[in-house]
């Protein structure tokens, strides 16, 4: 299947539905996909589960597809933190659902789904609130808990350059989830900055193939400093 490079960022989050699992990018504000989440929030998909790395950041991002109502739960390994007020809000309310990853467990999970790898034994979280539940295994006298894949209906990206073949380079502390994100979702949606014909990228700098990648739009480059954090 060839990369498609769509016409606008509410073309390429066209299709998600209801109830689907969304992996969305980004460490904090770093590499958020702010494009494609407006979009999204636009296009008016509900119900859905999103998979991040925190719970948002003031009202921007992640945090305004929350305000809208349309996720049911949460799962990330920093749902509190200094702006993010509207998860907490959300939360306290009994109004969205929350799991807790470690953030290695959670790169692992995605990984795993990416890999086909069934499940796998970590020693992160034995013997805590986080292994409740969970299948424990000693191994070489430590125990382990069983953790399974987390796989995607849709990953929404963000990098720096994509070429019409799909392949991506990302830029610096951005390039974070987005990789193993984009083996673990059935579609892969990237925005970047910039779009240059088949050939242009060195090769040796792609991190994304663009295998991985369904739908590609260009956007503008925000860069966003959250206000009015509480």
């Amino acid at each position: 299947m060839r990369t498609t490079i769509a016409d606008t960022v509410d073309a390429a989050v066209a299709g998600i539905e209801d109830g689907a699992t969304v992996l969305v990018g980004g460490f904090g504000l770093a590499g958020m996909p702010f494009d494609l989440i407006d979009a999204l929030i636009r296009q008016g998909a509900g119900d859905l589960t999103v998979v991040s790395n925190n719970a948002g950041n003031g009202d921007v991002g992640l945090a305004a597809l929350l305000r809208a109502g349309r996720v049911r739960k949460v799962v990330c390994s920093f749902p509190r933190q200094s702006d993010s007020y509207v998860f907490d809000e959300l939360y306290r309310a009994g109004r969205i659902e929350l799991e807790v990853v470690p953030q290695g467990t959670l790169a692992e999970r995605m990984r795993a789904a990416g890999a086909g790898i069934g499940a796998f034994y970590s020693p992160v979280g034995a013997g805590t609130p986080l292994a409740d539940g969970k299948e424990t295994r000693e191994i070489d006298g430590r125990v382990h808990v069983l953790e399974h894949p987390i796989k995607g209906d849709v990953a929404l990206i963000s990098a720096h350059r994509a070429d019409t073949m799909g392949n991506v380079v990302y830029r610096r502390t951005a390039r974070n989830f987005g990789p193993v994100m984009a083996t673990a979702a059935t579609t892969v949606v990237a925005q970047v900055g910039e779009i240059v014909p088949a050939g242009q990228l060195d090769p040796e700098s792609v991190v994304t193939p663009g295998i991985y990648v369904d739908r590609v739009v260009r956007t503008e480059v925000r860069r966003l400093t959250v206000q009015g954090a509480r």
